[in-house]
């Protein structure tokens, strides 16, 4: 199945405390270009964020949204300054022995100096982070994944039933393209009679110029390549994956193929079909800008 290349993704988790939240958007572009947007203090998981998006996604304007509510996750890690425990305890274990005091020092005297514990934010595990922001972006990615199948369906109907109409005017171009030449000799053969009057005419220059005219006109190998394209736009459309660059080089053959008929033939029906032709082929060729 061909996928779209436009399309959203969300996914939102909360880990210890912290919610992680990720989005992705994406237009059609030419190539891959990913552009992550993250605070920046989790700048160290950009790489590994456009690893994942690049292991998923071929083409495409892509852009990733990473948001990170750290309400109520701030860890804090308590610790006894000891330094400063020793000086307190040593200073009053002094004070003790010089002035005959009652040893009453306890753990909740000494902790309620001033920075005996020291409280501090506990460092973050930047590689345990960047995995859980991951795990978030691979869950939106399957979402966006499924929205780009979604719309690729769509654009591969539409494909093949602009496939299908362009085949029966290929058909009708077919069928008409022996009359022009019948009716071209008919009115040759009435000119000449007409300029030459009494004289008899020669049926052999009649065939000679009708047989001149038929390959002139001949569209039968354009109409037998414009059905190959159209099998091969089949195959590409059944194979699915990363096949848009390959059905926009294959439309340009179908552009080609339809000019050259029209240059071929002055038949007003004919013309009437070309002119169609050319218009479904402008209507794929505007769906194939959406495929990947």
């Amino acid at each position: 199945m061909v996928k779209s290349m436009t399309g959203y993704g969300r996914a939102e988790e909360t880990v210890d405390g912290c919610t992680i939240t990720v989005e992705l958007r994406s237009v059609n572009n030419r190539y891959l270009d990913c552009n992550v947007r993250i605070p920046r203090l989790y700048l160290f998981a950009e790489d590994a964020i456009k690893g994942l998006v690049q292991g998923t996604i071929t083409r495409g304007k892509v852009d990733v949204f990473v948001t990170l509510d750290a309400a109520g996750a701030e860890r804090v890690q308590v610790s006894v300054n000891k330094p400063v425990a020793d000086g307190y305890y040593a200073a009053l274990t002094q004070l003790v022995a010089d002035y005959s005091l009652a040893d009453d020092i306890s753990v909740s005297l000494l902790s309620r100096f001033p920075d005996v514990l020291l409280a501090e934010k506990a460092q973050e595990d930047v590689e345990q982070m960047a995995k859980d922001i991951c795990r978030v972006l691979e869950r939106a990615l399957a979402d966006f994944d499924q929205m780009r199948t979604r719309e690729g369906e769509r654009l591969q109907a539409d494909i093949l039933a602009r496939a299908g109409a362009i085949e029966q005017k290929v058909a009708l171009v077919e069928e008409r393209s022996p009359q022009t030449v019948s009716e071209y000799r008919a009115k040759l053969e009435a000119r000449m009679q007409e300029v030459l009057a009494n004289t008899q005419l020669d049926p052999a220059r009649i065939l000679t110029e009708a047989a001149i005219f038929a390959d002139k006109v001949a569209v039968d190998e354009e109409t037998v390549r414009l059905r190959s394209h159209i099998g091969q736009l089949r195959e590409m459309l059944a194979q699915g994956g990363a096949v848009g660059r390959k059905l926009d080089f294959l439309i340009q053959e179908f552009n080609r193929e339809a000019n050259t008929i029209g240059s071929k033939c002055s038949d007003l029906e004919i013309s009437r079909q070309v002119v169609d032709i050319k218009a479904e082929i402008e209507k794929i060729r505007e769906q194939i800008q959406n495929i990947e």
